[in-house]
């Protein structure tokens, strides 16, 4: 059984395992915070590799030229910052404009974060915060407490002090002012709530990533049929936000800062507070931090919007071009090409060379098909009816099924528009004689009308047809006027 002083000594070993505090228990973590900070800012949360490496070793010589060589770690800019994204506190990623840049992970967010409050103001027990802590305390009972009585009684009193406030300044025209020291806590209270943001961003954006790789290992893995996997992982793909807990947490508060009317309405407090004779006694940085409040949650929500993206696209482009079981064959192959190199490489001696595999193996099969199958259907296919060559199929059946009379039809148009330089198409259609108003004659007859111009209206126009045999059919077309005369006989 575990004692209580090795419970608590395992737990802190974890705890020490965890990026961020790994980052600070290291020895070079002064000069790894200072780098970090330097380098990401929050104007400046992605850098481009070749930027950052140029700036980190620029930042060297400079510490170097001062005089503290000695308390710098040995290795280039490129290595420093290589070793970084291995230990997690660097995220190497691709945008779309193909550029590859780093960008500060969760563990380097809050490690920075750790370290600019111990190097700063220490956060003091004030008013303001105990007002904090006493609110959320009442709204956390508030929303746990499922008795209607009480909330009622308990909105009863919150409506009772606010019109006794309403009475009192109708009443004097006096708003009471706060001490200036008083707002200086409150504002040093906000600024503490609002550098949590950042690593509560990041954190989120990171689980995101983290079930997007779960997931696209699973799938590879999975073994179940396709169309299953199809349904299963299509659905977290477009869930992904709900598939964390941070993401969950995040939906949550993103019901309160993805309203732009909200953040509008944050921008013009923090411009009342800024305005306000107290704000001079803050020092610049702070000044800075509260102005940039609004901008670094759109920043936030940004870098979560935008893995969410990413992981949904990732998800979906596995699903969709990925065969699961072809890519366990593949994995299995170069399993097994992985593990030959292994069994090969300790019994060979450098610069050895190696046969090439000039052909490949031949399959070792026992037993092969030596006659085919029987090509022969079943039973043989029905006989084809006997044809009668004396019936006789005159000139005039094959013309009256035949195509268009074109010849007849421009002499039907002529004689039916000889009065007027245009004539409606279904008009002449429907006083030609029967013999010319089949449904091909209706395709000729606008054959003819394209070749000397014709013109459509938005009306739709209705002809009968008459077929050889007697039979009608009704068409429709939009309604189309030509002229009776080709413009080459003019």
């Amino acid at each position: 059984m575990i004692s209580r002083a090795e419970g608590a000594f395992l737990g802190a070993v974890r705890a020490f395992q965890n990026p961020m505090l790994d980052l600070l228990h290291k020895r070079h973590a002064p000069l790894v915070v200072a780098l970090l900070s330097l380098v990401f800012t929050a104007e400046r949360p992605t850098v481009p590799v070749a930027d950052a490496h140029t700036e980190v070793g620029d930042a060297l010589d400079q510490l170097r030229a001062a005089g503290h060589g000695d308390a710098l770690p040995v290795g280039s800019a490129r290595d420093l910052c290589r070793q970084w994204a291995d230990a997690g506190w660097l995220v190497r990623q691709v945008l779309d404009d193909d550029v590859e840049v780093y960008r500060l992970s969760a563990h380097a967010v809050g490690a920075l974060e750790v370290a600019g409050r111990a190097g700063g103001a220490r956060a003091r027990v004030s008013q303001s915060r105990v007002r904090t802590l006493l609110d959320a305390v009442e709204r956390l009972a508030a929303d746990a407490d499922p008795d209607v009585m009480v909330r009622i009684a308990r909105l009863d009193a919150e409506v009772k002090r606010l019109q006794a406030e309403i009475a009192r300044l109708e009443r004097t025209g006096v708003v009471e002012e706060v001490d200036d020291d008083e707002l200086l806590e409150e504002a040093e209270n906000v600024l503490h709530l609002v550098r949590e943001l950042p690593a509560d961003f990041a954190r989120v954006a990171e689980s995101i990533k983290a079930m997007q790789r779960d997931v696209v290992t699973a799938l590879r893995q999975d073994e179940r049929p396709t169309g299953d996997v199809l349904r299963e992982y299509l659905q977290r793909g477009e869930q992904v936000m709900d598939a964390t807990p941070e993401g969950r947490a995040f939906s949550g508060a993103l019901r309160l800062l993805g309203d732009p009317h909200r953040l509008d309405e944050l921008a013009t407090q923090l411009d009342t507070v800024l305005r306000h004779r107290f704000a001079a006694r803050l020092p610049s940085p702070r000044r800075t931090e509260l102005r940039d409040v609004v901008r670094r949650i759109e920043q936030g929500l940004d870098q979560v919007f935008a893995a969410q993206r990413e992981a949904s696209y990732v998800i979906t482009a596995q699903v969709r071009n990925h065969d699961p079981l072809r890519d366990r064959q593949v994995d299995d192959l170069l399993r097994d090409v992985m593990t030959g190199l292994q069994e090969w490489l300790p019994g060979t001696r450098r610069a050895q060379g190696v046969a090439p595999l000039r052909r490949l193996p031949v399959a070792d099969v026992e037993h092969l098909r030596q006659t085919p199958g029987d090509l022969r259907p079943a039973q043989a296919p029905d006989a084809l009816p006997e044809w009668d060559d004396d019936v006789a199929v005159t000139d005039a059946d094959a013309r009256a099924w035949g195509g268009p009379h074109y010849a007849d039809l421009d002499a039907h148009l002529r004689a039916f528009g000889a009065d007027s330089p245009a004539v409606d198409l279904a008009a002449a259609f429907s006083a030609a004689p029967p013999e010319l108003r089949r449904p091909v004659d209706l395709l000729g007859l606008l054959e003819l009308a394209h070749q000397r111009g014709m013109t459509e209206s938005d009306e739709l126009a209705f002809v009968d047809a008459v077929r050889p045999d007697g039979t009608r059919r009704r068409f429709a077309f939009g309604a189309t006027s030509t002229r009776t005369r080709d413009e080459s006989d003019d």
